[in-house]
């Protein structure tokens, strides 16, 4: 497994940078067969230091663990702790989607735009309707089938995700719905 391990605006050294990778490894070791790589940060947020950490699997899933506290080792600690929990709660749907695929998740680049707010512009006719473009990124689109998508959202702890569905080779979405169901759209 490939580490990148980083600080912003703080130095890390060699000793936590050894711990990292021990520690980590084992944890995902355990609960994952075929990690890639791991994305470990560590910053300063007032007088706490914070711990954001991602693991991407060869199957194309990723964990995230993100965690506080007032010494170093102890933000790492409970973010590999959190990362355990997630591992370890997803285990047997990550055997279950995973024991057939043989090939790692192929993935598929894309645009990602963020858009300016018009918030400020609400009482006057806009110029054009056109929004404006803040920023432009590259992004990736994974080929998963709908259950491994949804298996991903919640380890991403994110909203919604775009996918190609790998049984129809067409863009789906799957998201979260406000009644605390998972949505599906299939075009």
């Amino acid at each position: 497994m490939r580490y990148q391990i980083s600080g912003k605006q703080i130095d890390i050294g060699a000793a936590l940078q050894t711990h990292v990778q021990t520690e980590l490894g084992e944890v995902v070791g355990k609960y994952a067969q075929r990690p890639t790589d791991a994305n470990v940060v560590f910053s300063r947020s007032a007088h706490e230091y914070v711990c954001e950490t991602t693991v991407h699997l060869s199957t194309g899933l990723t964990a995230q663990a993100k965690a506080h506290a007032t010494e170093i080792y102890a933000a790492f600690e409970g973010c590999c702790d959190k990362m355990e929990t997630q591992l370890r709660r997803y285990k047997r749907r990550l055997k279950d989607h995973h024991k057939d695929r043989s090939e790692p998740v192929e993935l598929f680049g894309a645009s990602s735009y963020i858009l300016a707010s018009d918030e400020s512009e609400m009482a006057d006719e806009p110029d054009t309707l056109q929004p404006m473009i803040v920023a432009e990124m590259e992004t990736k689109i994974p080929s998963l089938s709908v259950g491994e998508a949804v298996m991903q959202m919640e380890l991403a702890g994110a909203p919604v995700l775009v996918f190609r569905n790998e049984n129809k080779d067409g863009l789906n979405v799957v998201y979260r719905r406000e009644d605390g169901n998972i949505g599906w759209i299939d075009p």
